[in-house]
């Protein structure tokens, strides 16, 4: 790992325990490359942890196929310089597909509360970049494969199967197949699951929720730990029976319409 002794950029954040939901720093330049820091002081897809990320700046705007390879150091500080917390030296590709890397689990928010822990309730952040390599345009497509942990996935599924790790790190450990191209079915699998079950309830066919039980018990059989997700699908489950009953017509209901239409077609020819 590269050394990175060069400090980028350091941002200080007052009233940290009154911060709620996502705060960007202001945008800096490293190595060339324009970049900001995204924290989450209540945790991002967890909650009992404070998250930090380092982003590339304005992604949308860079050109198809940008990429940039680089080594970076987080450093979480207290207002009199002591060192809370700092992630290990990583290098990383950032792109289109994954424009920001960091930390979910940066730091438990137990140590937040703690008396004491936080100077005048002020938390100041340094970032140490080495950037590696630019490259400014490509032909990249999100189509070029990627191996993660022995699954070999698309390019574009990596930030997807990287957060089922972070948030579930034992999800694969059991499982069966050590051969790369059935773990990658199941991958594929287990994320169209985990789509299906991310869409409105009432919008999902009976088909696709019989499906979506089929799927996560062949996922089950081939080793995978899903008690996350069981929950899961039996919620949309039940959010979708209700949307169905809410709007089904009761025998009664049609009757009582009927009738009403034959008066007033009887009312009407007089």
């Amino acid at each position: 790992m590269e050394k990175l002794s060069e400090k980028a950029f350091s941002w200080e954040i007052d009233n940290f325990s009154e911060r709620n939901g996502v705060i960007r720093s202001d945008p800096f330049t490293s190595g060339g490359c324009e970049w900001l820091l995204c924290i989450h002081p209540k945790g991002n897809l967890v909650d009992d942890h404070l998250s930090l990320f380092l982003h590339a700046v304005n992604p949308v705007s860079l050109l198809p196929g940008w990429r940039r390879r680089a080594s970076y150091r987080l450093v979480l500080l207290n207002q009199s310089g002591k060192e809370l917390r700092r992630t290990a030296g990583e290098r990383r590709f950032f792109c289109a597909e994954a424009e920001g890397w960091g930390s979910q689990r940066m730091l438990p928010l137990t140590k937040l509360q703690e008396e004491g822990f936080l100077e005048d309730n002020k938390l100041t952040i340094e970032v140490y970049i080495n950037v590696l390599k630019v490259v400014a345009e490509g032909n990249l497509t999100g189509n070029e494969m990627v191996d993660f942990r022995g699954f070999h996935v698309l390019n574009r599924q990596a930030v997807s199967v990287s957060n089922i790790f972070v948030l579930h790190p034992d999800v694969a450990v059991d499982i069966r197949s050590g051969i790369k191209e059935v773990k990658t079915a199941y991958m594929n699998i287990l994320l169209g699951l985990v789509e299906t079950l991310d869409k409105a309830p009432h919008s999902l066919s009976e088909t696709e929720l019989t499906n979506a039980e089929s799927e996560l018990s062949e996922l089950e059989e081939a080793g995978f730990k899903l008690d996350w997700l069981k929950p899961k699908l039996e919620e949309v489950s039940l959010k979708r029976k209700q949307a169905a009953s809410s709007h089904r017509v009761s025998p009664f209901e049609c009757i009582d319409f009927l009738v009403k239409r034959f008066f007033l077609s009887c009312f009407s020819e007089h």
